[in-house]
């Protein structure tokens, strides 16, 4: 079995666009609509109609364009903004009462899906920049400002610009979002490959050096070889720093990265079938080792199973090479309802108070990552219950339903 991270990228900036479209389709029919219905106060109505009409074309053939953040382009805005200036400039030319009574102007409100989209594309600063020039163009309008004009145009400036701002906070929060599922990604994966290295090499290392020193001669300079090896294996996988990828580099469009465990299983595993726990840990029984089952299997989903009998083995390792040549151990299997609990016991010398935080600072991460990592990323635990002088015992809990098996996103 393969794990592997898949990045999913999903875009919380989206709905804003969304939104955008929306809005501006719904204030272009309400601005049809208003010059409709006043169109016998317009002293020269074909200038409107000629407006409106080339408003409305131009916001139903550009919808694609407020679709996103990609597709938004400097061009497009500054063509929309001039758009919509036009029509604030011209409605006196159409209405010659505009100037005197606090009317709406061509475009009406559609205006402000204008400067909206500056602010989404471009933050509080576009926003500023567009709301400026909107706002001139309405006292240009108006003539002289007015109490109403100056309500309509402070309303703007200050919705557009706290838009930009919330979107630009919004990016940044992107960003260190993604980068914190990239750590934690990252840390998975190389703890999970620092499980396999404890599981083999660091093993078959710690083997080599201790039967090199019994051997002497050669043999002896090969096990200090080796023994320097595993020092430094285990310096690298108990350290590290994860580097920064592009992934979390390129949020500038509103995507948030999310990482999702897949699981390339082994064929007989590739339809998310069940193994028995049974025949993972019957292997494990022999002379020294005595293994209590249930009588009827107890199913775990395949990638879970393997993990959990990994983590026995790790448990039973541990017992040969800390309690002793002769030390019995024992392992019991319980399959409850809800989980699936799995003890280890010997009966050693037991295990030092603080040992345990000692050797993981020394990189011998057996327990923190063979045993306890591997429940964690199953979604269960793992319980150490030493006493010096009684022996270790070791209780794995996993749930029915593991994140191994749903392949949780982080």
């Amino acid at each position: 079995m393969v794990k592997r991270v898949r990045v999913v990228r999903m875009s919380v900036e989206q709905p804003l666009w969304r939104a955008l479209s929306a809005y501006r389709v719904l204030t272009m029919l309400y601005a049809v609509l208003l010059a409709a219905f006043a169109r016998h106060d317009y002293e020269r109505p074909w200038i409107a109609i000629t407006f409106l009409s080339l408003m409305s074309v131009w916001t139903l053939a550009t919808l694609p364009k407020v679709g996103s953040a990609a597709a938004c382009t400097r061009r497009f805005l500054g063509a929309d903004l001039a758009i919509a200036l036009t029509g604030i400039i011209v409605t006196p030319l159409a209405d010659l009462q505009a100037q005197h009574v606090d009317g709406p102007t061509l475009p009406s409100i559609w205006t402000a899906g204008s400067v909206l989209a500056f602010a989404i594309k471009g933050g509080w600063r576009w926003a500023g920049f567009a709301s400026s020039l909107v706002a001139v163009a309405n006292l240009i309008e108006r003539g002289e400002p007015s109490r109403d004009t100056l309500h309509n145009v402070m309303l703007v400036w200050v919705a557009s610009i706290a838009i930009g701002y919330v979107v630009e906070v919004a990016r940044a929060s992107e960003r260190t979002l993604a980068r914190a599922l990239e750590i934690e990604a990252a840390t998975r994966e190389r703890e999970r490959l620092a499980r396999d290295i404890h599981d083999g090499v660091l093993q078959v290392l710690a083997m080599v050096q201790r039967r090199g020193a019994a051997l002497g001669g050669e043999a002896a300079e090969l096990g200090r070889m080796a023994g320097e090896q595993e020092v430094a294996l285990r310096t690298l996988v108990s350290s590290g720093l994860v580097p920064p990828t592009r992934v979390s580099e390129d949020v500038s469009e509103g995507a948030v990265v999310r990482t999702v465990d897949t699981d390339d299983d082994e064929p007989g595993d590739a339809d998310g079938g069940e193994r028995d726990l049974r025949t993972l840990l019957a292997p494990h029984a022999g002379s020294r080792v005595s293994f209590a089952e249930p009588g009827a299997p107890v199913l775990l989903p395949a990638p879970a199973a393997a993990e959990l009998a990994a983590a026995v083995g790790a448990a039973l390792d541990n017992v040969r090479a800390h309690a002793g040549e002769n030390a019995q151990a024992w392992i019991l299997l319980e399959d409850w309802p809800h989980e699936v609990i799995v003890t280890v016991r010997d009966d050693g010398p037991g295990i030092p108070e603080g040992r345990l935080a000692q050797a993981e600072g020394e990189g011998r991460l057996g327990v923190a990552l063979s045993i306890r990592g591997r429940l964690r990323d199953l979604g269960g635990t793992a319980e150490v219950i030493s006493v010096p002088g009684q022996g270790t015992e070791v209780e794995l809990k996993v749930p029915k339903v593991s994140r191994g098996k749903a392949g949780s996103v982080r």
